[in-house]
């Protein structure tokens, strides 16, 4: 028979190891300031949107919700709620579209090969859209699926996944326009993500970081950008300093593929859908500072 003391420090052990456990997976699946991950609103989508790739908002209006989906050159619009109804309008051929954004009623999509496609918003309830402006060769080659308009300073910000010019171990390199009025894209400048900060955050040298939609947070201006094959959301302040790392939950998460923000900065990360599940927008609501 064990004696009184030999069970009481077993039971301190394992007392101390659920405590341990519960430490460590609460660590895991931390959220950001102001927001809780673990309960999310979810929206499910409609089939046309299993594999949504981009999502966006005009002027952070939460009463209408603009995305995209892989495939199709369709950009797609309606109120976000569950089993989400939308209109649709054909901007371009088939291909690989993974984001979209407008500034100052333009809309604007990226595609995976670095191009860029403008159309007025105003138009978009016309069945195809004849006023479409490609943009080809302001990129470097490679893959790109992260994309930010500041409609306030005129601004696009384009952030690469995988580009031929870079060691992905080591950054991701953004690069800045200009939105003009007449329709152009002006180069304005470069920034960059520096991967030594994220590894130092999450204690993983190995990580190639591969970002798949970023937006500005319009309560705290940190830019959260998510990672989709290393289901990570990454924070920076305004000067692309990573402050913070989160992993995401694969239960909620299945394939985050965009992301943007509402005026009153409540959070939206969209997923692609799988066989299994449809694709959906998952929003969390904003509790911080106003």
């Amino acid at each position: 028979m064990r004696s009184s003391t030999s069970i009481y420090t077993l039971m301190l052990i394992a007392v101390l190891g659920i405590s341990c456990a519960q430490s460590q997976q609460q660590q895991e699946y931390a959220s950001p300031k102001g927001y809780n991950l673990k309960e999310p609103e979810r929206f499910k989508m409609e089939d046309d949107l299993l594999e949504i790739s981009g999502i966006t908002f005009n002027k952070g209006d939460n009463k209408t919700i603009y995305a995209i989906e892989d495939e199709d050159g369709k950009l797609f619009y309606g109120h976000p709620s569950d089993r989400m109804k939308t209109g649709h309008t054909k901007f371009a051929k088939h291909g690989d579209y993974e984001d979209v954004a407008i500034c100052n009623e333009r809309v604007i999509v990226l595609k995976s090969n670095g191009k860029l496609y403008t159309f007025p918003l105003s138009e978009i309830k016309e069945q195809e859209l004849s006023n479409v402006h490609e943009h080809t060769d302001l990129l470097p080659a490679g893959e790109y699926e992260s994309m930010y308009a500041d409609d306030a300073k005129n601004k696009l910000y384009v952030l690469c996944k995988n580009c031929d010019d870079e060691k992905t171990t080591q950054s991701s390199t953004g690069y800045i326009f200009d939105v003009l009025p007449n329709d152009s894209l002006k180069q304005a400048g470069t920034f960059k993500i520096e991967v030594s900060q994220i590894t130092k955050l999450i204690k993983d040298d190995k990580i190639k970081f591969r970002p798949s939609a970023m937006a500005q947070n319009p309560m705290t201006k940190q830019w959260f950008i998510v990672s989709s094959v290393n289901s990570l959301l990454v924070v920076a302040n305004q000067n692309w300093q990573v402050t913070n790392a989160y992993a995401l939950n694969r239960k909620n998460f299945l394939q985050p593929e965009g992301i943007a923000f509402d005026s009153r900065g409540n959070l939206y990360i969209s997923n692609e859908g799988d066989e299994f599940s449809r694709g959906t927008i998952l929003k969390f609501t904003y509790f911080g500072k106003r």
